[in-house]
């Protein structure tokens, strides 16, 4: 049967695969948007002028919306680019405050080199055979007060731009104009894949540490396990203090067993940065993780504080058998329903269980460890 189509998942699929293309696509087509938009309030003001006054002081609209492209184009590719890899490599301890005012320095420096350019080539290039023969020549001051109105008006889209990449940093990819268009206003069915991933030994990890120091452990664990998320296509659903869960469409977590690659992809990402956490902390950073997958609802709830949530049983149970790990000694749990629809694979070791009565449910529940992927 043909797969129904879901733009986030098309979205979140395609920001997984190619996740600098993916942000960098996103300013190009803002910021292209963006120049438009002010280039036609221009000259329809211009055009405004000239019908009041009985001035002329308007030319084609051709020129300007060409040269809103390639501002739009050049802005995008440059600030892109520059703004993926300071979050990557940079931003990431840092304040939001100060992230902020940095992003707002590049973006200046990066309009300054712009504006010359279409003051020095575009304009000379494009605009002038286009102008009537009296204002072929902008005065100094004519291009500062361009200049001025271009920085406020950049400044503005900024910020705007910024409060995209917030959302789709807090819901993911391809989750924005879902919202906008009101489709979790109602819950749906969706079919999803749950994993609960808690700290282990949490509570002797923080006495040792300090709550201080335990904050920021926790923290840089998260981040790690942030790092390897585009992979495997995983997202996240919320942070519940030293517990993170994360959601696949099912679908996509079930594909190349993404959902259980994952894990072992973050045990990876601890070990490689084992000298630093040895040296900061004195110690490794071990999740114990349950998995299952189910039907559930997703709807969009709260209004002082808005969010999208999912409700149903397949929560309780992947949050029961994540519980288990302690007692059975295992640090990565599956439902047989899980693996039944994963299937085998040649890499993937696991041991049965059996079926196990999990706390608050009336039907025992069929288990598995998934102990390595090798």
């Amino acid at each position: 049967m043909r797969e129904k189509f879901d733009y986030t998942k098309l979205v979140n699929r395609f920001a997984s695969k190619f996740p600098l293309i993916s942000y960098v696509g996103i300013q190009i087509n803002f910021w292209i948007v963006a120049n438009v938009l002010v280039m036609y309030i221009m000259h329809t003001t211009s055009r405004f002028i000239g019908q009041t006054f009985q001035v002329s002081v308007s030319g084609p609209l051709t020129p300007l919306l060409l040269i809103a492209l390639f501002m739009g184009v050049a802005y995008g590719l440059i600030l892109g680019p520059m703004h993926y890899f300071l979050d990557q490599k940079y931003f990431r301890n840092l304040a939001l405050g100060k992230v902020i005012v940095l992003k707002a320095i590049t973006s200046l420096g990066v309009l300054i080199l712009i504006f010359f350019l279409l003051k020095h080539v575009l304009f000379a290039l494009v605009m002038s055979p286009a102008i009537p023969e009296d204002y072929k020549v902008l005065s100094d001051e004519s291009w500062g007060l361009l200049f001025r109105l271009f920085v406020i008006y950049y400044f503005l889209m900024t910020l705007l731009i910024s409060f995209i990449n917030q959302v789709n940093k807090k819901y993911g990819p391809g989750i924005l104009l879902p919202l906008l268009l009101g489709n979790y206003r109602n819950p749906k069915e969706e079919h999803r894949i749950f994993m609960f991933m808690d700290l282990k030994s949490s509570t002797s990890t923080a006495e040792r540490l300090g709550h201080l120091k335990y904050s920021s452990f926790i923290r840089d664990c998260f981040l790690d396990i942030n790092s390897v998320l585009h992979r495997f296509r995983a997202q996240i659903y919320q942070y519940v203090g030293d517990e993170i869960v994360v959601t696949w469409p099912e679908s996509d977590g079930l594909k190349d067993h993404f959902c259980v690659q994952f894990y072992f992809a973050c045990q990876e990402a601890f070990q490689n940065r084992s000298a630093y956490y040895m040296t900061v902390y004195g110690l490794l950073p071990e999740f114990k993780a349950g998995i299952h997958t189910g039907v559930v609802t997703t709807v969009e709830i709260g209004d002082v504080k808005r969010d999208i949530a999912h409700h149903g049983d397949t929560l309780n149970t992947t949050a029961r058998i994540q519980s288990i790990c302690n007692e059975k000694e295992k640090r990565f749990i599956a439902s047989k329903t899980l693996l039944d629809k994963l299937g085998p694979h040649h890499k993937m070791q696991t041991q049965d269980l059996g079926k196990v009565l999990l706390k608050g449910k009336l039907n025992a529940v069929e288990l598995l460890s998934i102990d390595g992927w090798s």
